[in-house]
């Protein structure tokens, strides 16, 4: 049991940034083998020569807009809002579209 205290009530989609060049990450909880960030995307991709490949597994919710990914031996997946999927540690990915006029929120969870 924890003796930490509740924190305050934050809203995912509240504050979100205005387009940059680059995604906006916004770390929301980091625990020992737990990293839970907010993602928010402007008509951003990865480029080809620089896909993600990480050392601990990612699962991610996308909350609002549109996007398509493109997975190692699975090619390109389009994801709505309510849509989710797992990506293993060390699989090769990397964003192909977001919606270029409104913003597209993911939630990634990192275990």
């Amino acid at each position: 049991m924890s003796n930490s205290r509740p924190t305050a009530v934050s809203n995912l989609l509240a504050h979100l940034p205005t387009p940059g060049p680059d995604e906006a990450f916004t770390l929301l909880l980091d625990r020992p083998g737990l990293r839970i960030e907010r993602i928010v995307s402007h008509g951003h991709i990865t480029p080809e020569n620089k896909t993600y490949r990480q050392a601990t597994d990612e699962w991610v919710l996308l909350v609002e807009g549109a996007s398509r990914l493109w997975l190692d031996g699975q090619g390109e997946v389009a994801l709505s809002p309510g849509d989710h999927l797992l990506i293993p540690a060390g699989l090769r990915h990397r964003v192909t579209w977001t919606l270029p006029d409104a913003p597209t929120v993911w939630l990634a969870i990192h275990f």
